[in-house]
């Protein structure tokens, strides 16, 4: 098994050939059977590679953040930009590399599906994905799944939901070269120190973070090829208030990194395209310790991936539509602790993954795969492990009339080696009613099913800490319900309740011995709701061209039904908290005898108190943060832009006793170069 991980990097002629078994050669182009209804009824033919299988409609809770709306905010880092435009709720233990986790109708990153380009992405270590890793920079657009009733990639383990971030595109012909740079500056101010004295402000502060990123892209006839850059050097000193309202100063806390993408896009005969990516990362963090500790390990990592995918929107017919891919995946992570012994995580994954979609008759289609996860872990701390992860799923999209759609789908699921894990089925039941053309009603049922990670059932034990071989996997049931309105572009509205039950879920607590170990005590009930308005006001004549409102409200209720809690005890899970509001204005403009387009863009989130312990004993206060981006081009290649962060001057913390920033102001760059294809191909010529 070692050796075969080994050899992982060299695996990829012997994929291509597997990927050539998987799906037959693309089908030329020509009239055939199923022609003439599939032109109302197209595959979902996406330019960034993924997915083609997917359809236009669906019944899925579903959110899309496209690539313009991801420079308006200019968030340090993907987890700020998921708070700042969606509205998701985070946990965090520190300012830009720290570790966050994601919260998603009440579960947090380990229990959310999360995808790189259509591939899932979760360590099998500990079940979260490290969005560090991605620089918004390199993303095109990000679509958000929520709830366990996912049907469109049919992946493992969405308890909360699905959030896929795709970074590939299909290149417009010519050469396109970019990049920006900027710095982002925390405010500096008298401060207590840990000797009780009184500290003078670091002026230095004002140079906290420093981001430089880098593209460039080449489209032509049949292929295009591109590449991203990004490097952040981030010292992380902030001012934040104790909890004897003392002025303190965040150190021991620097972190830079770096890492890069690559893709290559050649289209193939009959529709087809083959895509070849690969990305790498690495990290060097200091990772303080709570409070005003001044005590930090250190922290390394760095990981990549290369990815093989074969699209093809006909597959040896006119009523087929095949996609297949084959990815390695491998971290490293290096942990030295303030005090005890280094721990060091090796992880490699290869992934395979198989969908097919048929067009057999009018308002029916047929949809089938698989997936299949090769894990290894080399870890000083569980030693050597590996696991087998997979499924087949089948999924039937029926249009019983013209505005009425019905989505049933299994998958069955397995994972090894572990001969106590047989194949699990987890039903899904989707509708979609549109009893006008602006309104659409949306209801869906599903189960939820994930199985322990390897640190739950393997963690050494060392004294105060042991893993359990003997869990059971997560298991739970769930189901929601939307309405969605649309007139035109002007205004959007949404709005979904939802209702999920878990049993069996893992959590970690001191037992015998005051020894931690995870066992299968947890369940819980999950109900709320999720609302969203957005306006789009066209101007003329005046200096503003548009004007957009957006308004969110969400509100969840999270019982911990475990540890002899009923309902009766009204104890709520850690972390969520009740009431989440965000809204958000922007103004868009164009000036001057060139015409330059700019932009302004304030937003608000709020959240309720939130419980940091089981027994709803500690809490995090309330808290408001109010960001503002401004948006300018200076001619049409350079623009300059603006964003300040947390404008009041908030304290609050994200994670119990692990204090956030207050004010950031980052001012920077961006280059962009369009060379139109003719110069760009006697540009490469010469």
């Amino acid at each position: 098994m070692n050796s075969f991980f080994l050899r992982a990097g060299k695996l990829f002629p012997a994929g291509f050939l597997i990927l050539c078994a998987l799906c037959p050669l693309p089908a030329q182009q020509g009239g055939g059977q199923g022609e003439d209804f599939r032109d109302g009824e197209i595959p979902l033919w996406e330019d960034e590679g993924i997915t083609v299988t997917g359809t236009q409609e669906t019944t899925q809770q579903i959110e899309v953040l496209t690539r313009e709306e991801i420079e308006k905010h200019h968030a340090a880092d993907l987890a700020a930009l998921l708070q700042e435009a969606l509205d998701m709720g985070l946990t965090r233990y520190g300012a830009y590399g720290n570790d966050t986790s994601v919260n998603l109708r009440g579960f947090d990153s380990e229990r959310i599906a999360f995808l790189v380009d259509g591939v899932p992405v979760n360590s099998p270590l500990a079940g979260e994905f490290d969005i560090n890793r991605i620089d918004p920079a390199s993303i095109e657009r990000i679509e958000v799944i929520r709830g366990g009733s996912d049907t469109k990639y049919n992946v493992s383990g969405a308890l909360g939901g699905v959030i896929n971030i795709i970074t590939l595109k299909k290149q417009e012909p010519g050469l396109h070269l970019g990049g920006s740079v900027s710095n982002t500056a925390a405010m500096p101010g008298y401060y207590r120190k840990r000797d009780g004295t009184t500290g003078n402000p670091h002026w230095e502060d004002l140079a906290d973070t420093q981001n430089v990123s880098a593209f460039a892209a080449y489209g032509a006839e049949g292929h295009s090829l591109s590449a991203n850059f990004f490097a952040n050097r981030a010292q992380n000193p902030y001012l934040y208030k104790d909890f004897i309202d003392k002025t303190r100063r965040k150190d021991n806390n620097e972190i830079w990194d770096l890492g890069g993408r690559l893709s290559f896009i050649p289209e193939l005969p009959g529709y087809a395209k083959l895509i070849l990516s690969a990305d790498a990362y690495y990290g060097d963090k200091n990772i303080p310790t709570s409070g005003s500790s001044s005590l930090a390990g250190r922290q390394q990592d760095s990981s990549g991936a290369q990815n093989i995918m074969l699209d093809m929107q006909r597959a040896f017919h006119d009523t087929l539509a095949a996609e297949a891919s084959l990815t390695h995946n491998w971290h490293d992570r290096a942990y030295d602790p303030p005090a005890g012994a280094s721990s060091r995580h090796k992880e490699q994954l290869l992934t395979a993954i198989n969908r097919w979609s048929w067009y057999p008759l009018s308002g029916l289609v047929l949809r089938a795969g698989g997936d299949y996860r090769l894990s290894h872990l080399d870890s000083t701390d569980m030693g050597l492990r590996y696991r087998h992860d997979g499924g087949l799923y089948l999924t039937a999209e029926y249009r019983a009339r013209d505005n009425f759609l019905v989505i049933p789908s299994m998958k069955g699921i397995f994972s090894g080696p572990a001969a106590a894990s047989p194949a699990v089925p987890v039903p899904k039941l989707g509708f979609l009613w549109t009893p006008l053309e602006s309104l659409s009603i949306k209801n869906n049922y599903f189960r939820s099913f994930k199985h322990p990670d390897f640190e739950d059932l393997y963690w050494g034990n060392d004294g105060m800490t042991r893993g359990n071989p003997d869990l059971k996997p997560e298991d739970g049931w769930g189901g929601d319900l939307g309405v969605a309105y649309q007139y035109k572009n002007y205004f959007s509205a949404g709005s979904a309740v939802f209702g999920q039950w878990t049993s069996d879920s893992i959590h970690w607590a001191s037992g015998r011995g005051g020894v931690w170990r995870p066992e299968n005590v947890g369940e819980a009930a999950f109900f709320g709701s999720e609302n969203r308005v957005k306006i789009h006001i066209p101007l003329s004549g005046i200096f503003i061209s548009e004007i957009a409102l957006s308004f969110s409200y969400q509100y969840l209720l999270g019982y911990l039904l475990s540890y002899g809690y009923t309902w009766a005890s009204d104890r709520r899970i850690p972390y969520m908290p009740m009431h989440t509001i965000g809204a958000s204005l922007d103004l868009s403009w164009t000036a001057g005898k060139r015409e330059l387009a700019g932009s302004f863009t304030v937003s608000g989130h709020y959240e309720t108190e939130r419980y940091a312990d089981t027994a709803n004993l500690s809490k995090l206060d309330p808290c408001f943060l109010l960001d503002l981006g401004i948006n300018q081009e200076l001619n049409k290649n350079l623009s300059a832009f603006l964003a300040l962060h947390n404008i009041l001057n908030t304290f609050r913390e994200s994670f119990a006793d692990y204090p956030m920033p207050g004010i950031t102001a980052t001012l920077g760059l961006r280059l962009r170069v369009e060379i139109p294809r003719g110069a760009a191909e006697a540009a490469v010529h010469e």
